[in-house]
């Protein structure tokens, strides 16, 4: 030790002068003189602990101190040490707590379970009001500051009827008997420990403590990234940090079967979508007790730890209990993404920027400002992601790519486009990639050649989908001699609208106001309205455009349309299919208006189409419920691994009642 006296400064109070005492004990034959000095924690008691205070709200004083050269070091609670703290300052060692525990303080003794209902309790903690409200939530909890002695005296005073003070500071102040009872709250990780602070500029001053440094008993931690699976991708300095660990918490996304040559204790704590096995709060707590029983411990993630790994959040969790962490890079699955499937994230005239988005999100999914996106986490949101993005001015044809367990063996890419994308149900494998941009175009002209299954009647509007086999499971058939609406359209003038939900609708119709002689001038004060483009230009055919088409492309549009505009006590006309839309003639007559509901066409399922094998195709298109229908009644139930896009809410909201 040395002979020079060192200037040791500690707040002014007599716990702080007693734990200058207790640190001094673990350095027999130190030389020192002691300055204490009123924080401004001290000073302004009025302020409640349970606001959010500034962190260094009881060392503020202290520190400038220490770095104006005021004094050698500074004696504290641990626990109101700020994280992190000034950069000039340095930790010099954290000392052994002797007791961690919370002590309730009472009037006569009494215990938190005799406390009668509604009985004052005091804390400075938001923490322990938390705790002691979950096993007494009929109790009233008072906030209240000042000196342990000061707390008790309100205490006996009768303001309050009980107290929640450190057992440890109860001790140190000689005041054990008036400890009705250990509570059995989880407390500050800190709480007992005493910290020696000090200038980074004297390591002369700081080695005079290493010795009491009970870090010095700690395990080293490190956050290890493992990449997107394959273990090729582990770095070199990831293999000796699992070489090195005593014990290894890793998740889903890697090679368990690797992990095996390891020695180290495996403990798993993965985070599935709706199958968590552990918080983040408790992953944190594991790691933290393992480093402080002295294992060296690795935190495995997969991909990246600072890419949607929660690497920052268990860096802070860890550093504010002073644990030191490393940070093992690891291959991130965005750029795995990129190199296993040929997409280049940026490309000369096409993509100068790309950004990294979270998909899985209970907000909607932001829509980042970059040329080339890739969401990680997005399978749940794709119709979300891909709504948010045409919505922001993302063209419905922008190409996009779903990859699946990217660097792996059973690696999968699925290519589509945003419009598919945003009336697409899928179920896919997880976890599933999805990178948007005119960059997955350059390898989605490699493999335009991809199966896409057409079931609906028509191929006019799929043409470019891909490699189209068209196999219509279901067929149309004309109702013939329908009396009821060749009298409809013997009496147009009468229909404030028409609605057409398909162009079957429009062409039965015009076939029978060709039968009933009718004049195209009994139109001139109806208005027409059309479910989707396919509608509209079969009206067109007629050289009459809709007052109003549906921009869902479903009648759901034309619901909303007749909603907002509170369009009621309207008399419509509604030729349909035998199998019709419950749900718009329902909604159209909610709304206060008279409805002539007339089928005009059947749908049948045809019997004539082939059974194909759908392993064969990487996407499947149902253009009417109809054609869901007829699909599960032929295949069963829906496969997986295959894009399913709907066209229209409606075709979609049936779809979905089979997944």
């Amino acid at each position: 030790m040395s002979d020079k006296a060192l200037h040791i400064t500690c707040r002014d109070s007599a716990l702080s002068l007693l734990q200058v005492k207790e640190a001094l004990s673990f350095f027999p034959g130190m030389s020192c003189r002691i300055f204490p000095i009123q924080s401004f924690g001290d000073k302004n008691k009025q302020i409640s602990l349970m606001e959010n205070i500034a962190p260094d709200f009881f060392t503020r004083e202290l520190d400038r101190a220490l770095i104006r050269g005021e004094a050698d070091i500074a004696v504290h609670s641990a626990k109101d040490l700020p994280y992190p703290l000034s950069p000039e300052l340095a930790l010099f060692a954290l000392l052994d707590a002797f007791d961690k525990t919370d002590a309730l303080v009472s009037r006569n003794k009494q215990t938190l379970k005799q406390l009668p209902s509604g009985a004052r309790v005091g804390t400075s903690s938001l923490a322990r009001k938390t705790e002691l409200l979950s096993v007494r939530p009929d109790l009233e909890v008072v906030s209240i500051r000042g000196t342990i002695e000061e707390r008790i005296a309100q205490v006996d005073e009768g303001f309050i009827d009980a107290l929640i003070v450190a057992s440890c500071a109860l001790k140190r102040l000689g005041l054990t008997g008036r400890i009705a009872e250990i509570l059995p709250f989880k407390t500050h990780p800190l709480q007992g420990n005493l910290a020696i602070v000090g200038r980074k500029d004297r390591p002369d001053i700081k080695k005079q403590f290493f010795g009491m440094d009970i870090r010095n008993r700690y395990g080293k931690v490190k956050l290890v990234g493992f990449g997107p699976g394959n273990p090729d991708l582990l770095t070199i300095g990831g293999d000796k940090s699992l070489a090195e660990a005593d014990v290894i918490f890793h998740d889903d996304l890697l090679d368990r079967t690797f992990l095996s040559r390891y020695p180290g204790e495996k403990v798993y704590v993965g985070k599935r979508k709706d199958m968590h096995r552990f918080q983040q709060d408790e992953i944190n707590e594991l790691v933290y007790q393992a480093a402080i029983s002295g294992k060296n411990t690795v935190r495995l993630k997969g991909g990246d730890p600072m890419i949607f790994a929660h690497g920052r959040e268990e860096i802070d969790f860890l550093r504010s209990r002073f644990v030191e962490v490393a940070i093992i890079p690891g291959v991130s699955a965005g750029n795995a993404l990129s190199a296993y499937t040929h997409i280049p994230l940026t490309h000369r005239g096409l993509a100068s920027s790309v950004a990294f988005a979270t998909g899985h999100s209970d907000k909607n999914p932001s829509v980042p400002l970059a040329d080339t996106l890739v969401y990680y986490m997005g399978g749940a949101n794709l119709s979300v992601i891909a709504g948010n993005l045409m919505a922001a001015g993302r063209p419905e044809d922008t190409p996009a790519a779903l990859a699946y367990n990217v660097s792996l063996p059973d690696q999968k890419i699925w290519f589509s486009t945003l419009k598919e994308l945003k009336h697409s149900i899928v179920k896919y494998p997880t976890p599933i990639l999805i990178i948007v941009g005119e960059v997955v175009g350059l390898e989605n002209q490699q493999t335009s050649n991809q199966g896409v299954l057409l079931t609906g009647t028509s191929i006019e509007e799929y043409e470019n989908a891909g490699n189209i086999t068209h196999t219509p499971l279901i067929k149309i058939e004309k109702i013939e001699n329908n009396r009821a609406l060749l009298n409809a359209t013997g009496k147009l003038c009468s229909y404030d609208w028409i609605i057409f939900t398909s162009r079957y609708g429009v062409r039965y119709f015009f076939e029978a106001f060709s039968e009933s002689r009718s004049d195209i001038r009994d139109l001139a004060h109806t208005k027409l309205a059309s479910v989707g483009k396919t509608t509209s230009a079969e009206l067109g055919k007629h050289h009459l455009y809709p007052d109003l088409e549906s921009d869902t492309g479903s009648a759901k549009g034309l619901v909303d349309y007749f909603r907002e505009n509170r369009l009621t006590g309207k008399k419509i006309l509604l030729p349909r299919s035998d199998k019709g839309l419950k749900y718009l003639s329902e909604a159209l007559i909610r709304l206060g208006n008279t409805l002539t509901d007339i089928p005009v066409y059947r749908n049948i399922v045809n019997e004539q189409a082939l059974e194909i094998d759908l392993r064969l195709f990487r996407k499947i298109i149902f253009t009417s419920p109809s054609g869901v229908e007829a699909f599960a009644e032929r295949y069963g139930e829906m496969p997986e691994g295959i894009q399913l896009i709907s066209k229209g809410e409606t075709t979609e909201e049936k779809l979905k009642t089979y997944l």
